[in-house]
């Protein structure tokens, strides 16, 4: 199967997902192909959003692209749809809580879209989560070693 449309996806779309989604998206444009992808993230839950209004992405996640050069512009949080299933080749989770409510929110997998971010490592660990750990730079490390991989995927299909 091609992969051209990608969605991370994690608890609340505000620390882990975006941190996936605008590493892949600069990886993409350093190679010269971010203009093949559509590369989004969205939340499981909505407690991020107000009022239809998303949070932005967490300041510590923030601080933490920025280390690396990554800007994450005007994101704000957006909740999974079950509409998206159609739209996305890919649903990466970062962890077993967050597979479980994409399914609970498509009904199903039947398509087996639905992977785990350090899948590509050939683990099924999940991807701490910062909010809790507060260490953004083993997240961002994770994150980004799997987008390593999940490059070369990308580009051999």
């Amino acid at each position: 199967m091609k992969i051209k449309n990608i969605m991370f996806v994690c608890h609340g779309n505000i620390c882990r997902s975006p941190m996936a989604e605008f590493i892949l998206k600069d990886k993409l444009e350093k190679l010269g192909v971010l203009d093949k992808f559509t590369i989004k993230s969205s939340a499981t839950s909505n407690e991020e959003i107000y009022s239809g209004i998303g949070n932005p992405v967490y300041p510590p996640a923030r601080a933490e692209l920025l280390k690396h050069g990554i800007t994450c512009n005007d994101k704000r949080a957006e909740q999974l749809k079950k509409s998206d299933y159609e739209k996305y080749d890919i649903f990466i989770c970062m962890d077993a809580y967050n597979v479980k409510n994409a399914i609970r929110i498509f009904g199903h997998d039947n398509d087996n879209k639905i992977v785990k971010m350090l899948s590509f490592k050939n683990s099924d660990a999940d991807v701490s989560d910062p909010w809790y750990t507060g260490d953004f730079s083993k997240t961002y490390f994770d994150i980004d070693t799997s987008c390593d991989l999940l490059v070369k995927i990308l580009l051999s299909n």
